[in-house]
């Protein structure tokens, strides 16, 4: 009987070891938005479940999970671009998983489906738009992607590097409507148009229309918005000068990128990392990154009121684009060879 006893409350102990660790979450992220904060608080309210985090951005993140390789603690996978969902999808670093929920909530475009299951999905966009100078700059000269290269905006042009992920996947989004040939000749026009090399990041160049630096230029919407929703006197002087563009409407739509997430392969709670997810497509979730982080959701029949992105979009109707994010992303290769071809730094 003691011999009995002692059996039962090793399996009792070991029991509640392994509940202990299905209570732990451990998520390597991309995104560093401090509003981000109370989306994984209330996740560990609502489940119980403890969320460790590891910050790093995209690329840092796809190279850690290569070196960790089996021995990787990582559950869950935040990413802030669709090149790179689609590079770490390559790589086999994600893990298919299959959730209705997730299926039902996620429009296809948003995620990548396999025989096995979904290996990522996309939770929130910002638009890739056209910001230009209201004094100087015709908003119809510059309502399309093409104009950029067009030579009436000769010496107007202010872009950050090429070859950072938010251009890559704008690229390979026209590269997936344009074709090869149209696009290495736009992407040419666009370098004989800059005002000056490619540098800083996309409020530098919002910055760089107001200064007069340049006319015209490129920027995610959330940066925008940020801008739009600031009290400072001299972020609204700058929102006063420029005018801001949802390019495309007339063709196949404003270019769309995600922020987005999956369940590592190698994730040592792989159910808690499938409920995060789950978790990230709910409305709570999809209002946190439409109203913390001015994103729009993506999750199907949610509803949020940001006055900063109704406020840019014209009153937040617009066409955006609706070919596959993964196909962008994986264009990203043939993109950069084309940017050397044509000396796009």
């Amino acid at each position: 009987m003691i011999h009995k006893a002692i059996a039962v409350a090793a399996l009792l102990a070991a029991a509640t070891s392994v509940a202990a660790q299905d209570q732990v979450l451990n998520l390597y992220s991309a995104r560093h938005y401090s509003t981000d904060e109370a989306l994984y608080a209330n996740f560990t309210k609502a489940t119980g479940i403890k969320i460790n985090r590891v910050d790093a951005d995209d690329a840092g993140i796809l190279a850690r999970l290569k070196a960790e390789g089996t021995a990787s603690p990582a559950d869950v996978i935040l990413l802030v671009d669709a090149a790179r969902l689609v590079k770490g999808d390559q790589d086999g670093l994600f893990r298919p998983i299959k959730s209705k929920l997730l299926e039902d909530a996620i429009p296809a475009q948003y995620r990548a489906s396999t025989a096995e299951g979904s290996t990522w999905f996309g939770f929130s966009t910002r638009a890739r738009v056209v910001v230009y100078d209201k004094v100087k700059v015709k908003r119809e000269d510059v309502d399309t992607y093409e104009e950029l290269a067009d030579p009436k905006n000769r010496g107007k042009v202010c872009l950050r590097s090429g070859s950072h992920p938010y251009n890559l996947s704008l690229f390979g989004a026209v590269l997936q409507h344009a074709g090869e040939q149209q696009t290495e000749t736009w992407l040419k026009g666009i370098v004989a148009n800059m005002a000056r090399s490619p540098k800083g990041g996309d409020t530098d160049q919002i910055k760089a229309v107001g200064s007069g630096e340049c006319q015209v230029a490129v920027s995610n919407s959330y940066y925008i918005a940020r801008l739009l929703r600031s009290t400072a006197p001299e972020d609204k002087a700058l929102m006063g000068r420029v005018g801001i563009v949802f390019p495309n409407q007339g063709t196949w739509g404003t270019h769309m990128n995600i922020a987005g997430g999956a369940v590592a392969r190698n994730a040592k709670h792989p159910e808690a990392a499938v409920k995060f997810l789950e978790y990230l497509a709910g409305a709570e979730a999809q209002n946190y990154f439409a109203n913390g982080n001015n994103e729009w959701p993506t999750a199907k029949g949610v509803k949020t009121s940001n006055p900063a992105l109704q406020a840019m979009s014209g009153g937040g109707d617009f066409k955006a684009e609706t070919i596959p994010l993964a196909a962008v992303g994986a264009n990203t290769v043939k993109v950069q060879q084309m940017l050397d071809r044509v000396g796009f730094k």
